[in-house]
């Protein structure tokens, strides 16, 4: 039997289910309390990134700070499936390269590209890394949008008399 009332503040089935938008992409509450934080605390490249990104470069939309599974994307594009990361001097040591690694290779298996840039670029060349990832994401995205329902337009009569 149904509920006769319908559900408020977003308690619906698509929200039980964790449907909607990034549906592939999303995480427990854990992460989403975690990547919330972590919008508080952006480092200063990636602040500097976000001041451009959130002006939907080229009609983009960019998510920051986003959950995916058991991990956290410092910038997501949904349409093209591609994750940016901005990586400090930390990711060249230890055990980061290997990690970083392994996280890649999760986000393969569902489908999502990550595309890495060094933090020092960002705070040399803003310009150039927003040109960079911008071209990575138009590369992914479909060529054109899907037909209308119906078929295409009927041809004119050309060349009959």
């Amino acid at each position: 039997m149904r509920d006769a009332n319908p559900p408020r503040n977003g308690e619906g089935d698509r929200a039980k289910r964790g449907g909607g938008a990034g549906a592939v992409l999303s995480g427990p509450g854990k992460a989403i309390r975690q990547s919330r934080r972590l919008r508080r605390v952006m480092t200063l490249p990636e602040v500097a990134l976000w001041a451009v990104l959130r002006g939907r470069p080229s009609g983009i939309k960019f998510r920051r700070q986003h959950p995916a599974g058991p991990y956290t994307i410092d910038f997501y594009c949904s349409d093209a499936m591609i994750a940016i990361e901005v990586d400090g001097e930390a990711h060249g040591r230890g055990d980061q390269p290997a990690r970083d690694a392994e996280r890649d290779d999760w986000f393969v298996r569902r489908g999502v590209m990550t595309l890495r840039v060094r933090a020092m670029d960002v705070l040399d060349d803003l310009d150039a890394v927003v040109a960079h990832v911008v071209e990575h994401v138009r590369l992914r995205l479909p060529l054109h949008h899907p037909a209308a329902p119906g078929g295409p337009p009927p041809r004119d009569k050309l060349g009959e008399d």
